[in-house]
């Protein structure tokens, strides 16, 4: 009998082990925890207001911040990260004391807050902000030029935190309910946000726009350029949806061509997972100075206006050369990030592996069911099994990269289990639907696939998502009988899988334990379903 060797398990679990027991420092706490300073306030709108000296590489302004009262508390936690300082903070008129402990730092409060009350803080900044390294991984601002030698900006910010570039309350589980954001941009250049451009003041290139839905911090961008403006009108499900374009002047062209595929895309995705979460905030692709980014209605493209990865298939079967990976994974995340959020960041794969399968499910829809399988399986070449998907929580700490084709290839996988693509396309829905505009965690999302389902897919949420072990489907057949089971797997793990004898469908029951079946016909035709994402071994048993 051939076995799993013993050290694989080992390296599995103590993998598992150094990712839970990092250590943390109280900035990571601070950063990463729904504080006391935090949890007495709940956020209803800012008002952003900049202006962005790309010459000095400055920015100064402030954020309105108005918040509901929970509880009558006045110590009230607000986050900016060095350089940058706050030179004030002022409530009602009044100037208010400050202590500041890293990127935290704690307002004192004159004026009793009264449960039930809407109060307002201004945070008055300036500084020069991190300038991002290597965007958006490590973000910050990107101070580019761009052909023609005029400056060519962006901000991106997720997982560092929105605070890497204005004040606010950065922490994933409480998304403002509206925002305006107020952009004094240099002479000759437009700047492109969130939202709806509500005015030009052409006197000072100031732009205001609006964003009528709630937004996490993160999704909030600043782009400067020398853009030009296209658009159209997108006959959706919840009626007409302006789409609009912004693109270097050098560019117009090329973007014309290849941003034909933001519809075909929004077509695909309102199929699977319901209307576009943002109809009355637009839906805009913004071309910046690095790879892309799902800032909320305001999508950020630098894919170089060419299909793939870069040019590059990541699934290497040459599906990933039928779509601009920037314009699909990106607006998919308009769905699976902006529309449902998560509450930490340690449940980034709601994000990502969705958004991962979201590509799958853009082929299914264009190109076919075959192509789509192809990609999602072709995408098993890159995960790595190194840590836990889920990350630690309370410390602003993600779990592995494989969130994105592991979270996917689990997903397509649950697809095979639940055998009824219409009832998968209406969990999808109803996902979209009955988390609208909230913030969630990875456990109320298994629990809903699961109930949606009629599965309890719990086992198997706990071995992808929570360990490093591929579950491993070990076979033999002796005397015209299969034998079969799993190792390499959780207590409980117990999955059904799809054979073929014969070019006949039939399904196995494996659990942890050998099971003898006979299948009849001719047991040198098996074949085990590629869809469903585990490790095969033959094995004389």
């Amino acid at each position: 009998m051939i076995r799993i060797k013993s050290s694989v398990v080992l390296m599995a679990f103590l993998a598992s082990y150094f990712a839970i027991s990092q250590t943390f420092t109280a900035q990571d706490t601070l950063r990463g925890s729904i504080s006391p300073e935090r949890a007495w306030w709940d956020l209803n709108y800012y008002e952003l207001n900049i202006e962005v000296r790309p010459d000095e590489k400055f920015i100064a302004g402030s954020n309105l911040i108005r918040y509901r009262v929970l509880d009558e508390q006045k110590i009230m936690q607000i986050d900016l990260q060095p350089p940058l300082k706050i030179d004030k903070v002022t409530q009602d008129g009044k100037s208010l004391r400050i202590t500041s402990n890293g990127n935290a730092h704690f307002i004192k409060l004159k004026k009793k807050q009264k449960k039930g009350d809407y109060n307002t803080i201004i945070v008055y900044y300036s500084g020069h902000p991190k300038e991002a390294i290597r965007a958006p991984w490590d973000g910050g601002f990107s101070w580019k030029k761009d052909g023609n030698g005029k400056h060519f900006i962006a901000t991106s910010c997720q997982g560092l935190g929105a605070s890497v570039w204005w004040p606010n309350k950065d922490h994933m589980y409480d998304e403002v309910d509206s925002m305006a954001i107020i952009v004094k941009a240099p002479k000759g250049l437009m700047n492109i946000s969130n939202g709806r451009l509500r005015k030009v003041d052409k006197a000072t290139n100031t732009y205001h726009w609006f964003v009528a839905n709630p937004i996490n911090n993160y999704g909030v961008n600043v782009n400067i350029g020398d853009y030009i403006h296209f658009g159209e009108k997108y006959q959706g499900e919840k009626g007409l949806l302006d789409m609009d374009y912004y693109v270097l002047r050098d560019h117009l062209d090329q973007a014309k061509k290849q941003f034909k595929q933001a519809p075909m895309t929004l077509r695909a995705f309102e199929h699977w997972f319901g209307p576009y979460p943002f109809y009355e905030d637009g839906y805009k692709l913004v071309e910046v100075p690095y790879l892309g980014m799902e800032h909320q209605s305001s999508v950020t493209y630098g894919n170089q206006y060419q299909n793939g990865y870069l040019g590059s298939d990541l699934s290497g079967t040459g599906w990933g050369l039928q779509f601009d990976f920037i314009i699909v994974h990106e607006s998919g995340h308009e769905w699976f990030a902006n529309n449902i959020t998560y509450e930490d960041v340690a449940d980034m794969w709601v994000h990502e592996g969705f958004t991962s399968y979201s590509e799958n499910l853009f082929l299914d829809y264009h190109f076919g069911t075959a192509a789509a399988e192809e990609y999602v399986i072709g995408l098993r070449r890159n995960i790595k099994n190194d840590i836990p998907v889920i990350g630690p929580y309370g410390v602003n700490k993600e779990g592995s990269g494989d969130m994105y084709y592991k979270g996917s290839n689990m997903l397509h996988t649950i697809r095979q289990l639940v055998g009824d693509d219409e009832k998968w396309r209406q969990i999808l829905r109803g996902l979209n639907a009955d988390f609208y505009h909230q913030t969630v965690t990875s456990n109320q999302i298994e629990t809903y696939l699961s109930d949606k389902t009629g599965l309890d897919l719990t086992a198997i949420f706990n071995q992808y998502l929570r360990t490093t072990m591929l579950p491993v489907l070990e076979y033999g057949i002796k005397d015209g009988k299969l034998s079969y089971r799993y190792t390499n797997v959780v207590d409980g793990f117990v999955m059904p899988i799809r054979i073929f004898v014969e070019g006949k469908s039939l399904w196995l029951n494996p659990s942890g334990d050998w099971k003898t079946k006979e299948l009849g016909g001719d047991l040198a035709t098996l074949q085990i379903d590629k869809n469903f994402f585990v490790e095969i071994l033959e094995t004389n048993y």
